[in-house]
C-alpha cells in the first residue's frame, strides 16, 4: 500500500513556503514584537561586529528560519513524548542564558565569555537533538550557523565591552520583557 499522508505533503510545503519567505512579514506571523526588536538589535550588533552586511543578514535570517521552522513543527504537532521533553529542556537553557546575559549586563565586571558560550552551545545541541528527524541536514547547518556565530567568544565580549552599551542595553530590555511575559 501506498505511504501518502496530505498532512505530512502540507507540512512540506508549509515549511517550503515558509523557509523562501523568512522576510520581516512572514516573521511577525510567528515572532512577536519584542522578540522581534531583539532580532533588530542583534542584527546591529552582527553588523557592526563583523562589518558585513549580508554576513548579519544571513545570520538573522537563518535564526528567523529555524524558529519558524520549529514554531510549524511544534504547532503541527510533530514531535513525540521525548521530543516533547528535549523541548523543554531546550526552553529552561535558553531561559537560562537569557537570565545569565542579563544578570552580566546589569552587574558590572561579572561577564565571561565561556559561561555563555556554553549555554549557546548546550542550546545548540539541545536543539538539534530535537529536530533530528524532522529537519533537514541545511536546516542544521542553519541551526550551527546561528548559534556558533552568537557564541563566538570575540562577539560576546565584544557586546559586553563600552562600544556596545546602547545595543546591550536595548537587547537587556527586551529579553527582560520576554522573560517577565513568560515568552522565554
Amino acid at each position: 500500500m501506498e505511504s501518502f499522508s496530505s498532512k505530512n505533503l502540507a507540512m512540506q510545503a508549509e515549511k517550503k513556503l515558509l523557509s523562501k519567505m523568512a522576510g520581516r512579514s512572514v516573521a511577525h506571523l510567528f515572532i512577536d514584537e519584542t522578540s522581534s526588536e531583539v532580532l533588530d538589535e542583534l542584527y546591529r550588533v552582527s553588523k557592526e561586529y563583523t562589518q558585513s552586511r549580508s554576513q548579519a543578514q544571513r545570520v538573522i535570517k537563518d535564526l528567523v528560519k529555524v524558529a519558524v521552522k520549529v514554531a510549524v513543527l511544534h504547532r503541527s504537532g510533530c514531535f513525540g513524548p521525548s521530543e516533547l521533553a528535549l523541548a523543554a529542556s531546550f526552553r529552561q537553557k535558553l531561559r537560562q542564558g537569557a537570565m545569565t546575559a542579563l544578570s552580566f549586563g546589569e552587574v558590572d565586571f561579572t561577564f565571561e565569555a565561556a559561561v555563555l558560550t556554553n549555554l549557546l552551545t548546550e542550546c545548540r545541541d539541545i536543539l538539534l537533538a530535537l529536530v533530528q528527524h524532522h529537519l533537514t541536514p541545511k536546516s542544521h547547518g542553519r541551526i550551527r550557523h546561528v548559534f556558533d556565530h552568537f557564541s563566538d567568544p570575540g562577539l560576546l565580549t565584544a557586546l559586553y565591552g563600552p562600544d556596545f552599551t546602547q545595543h546591550r542595553g536595548k537587547i537587556c530590555d527586551g529579553l527582560r520583557k520576554l522573560l517577565d511575559e513568560g515568552k522565554l
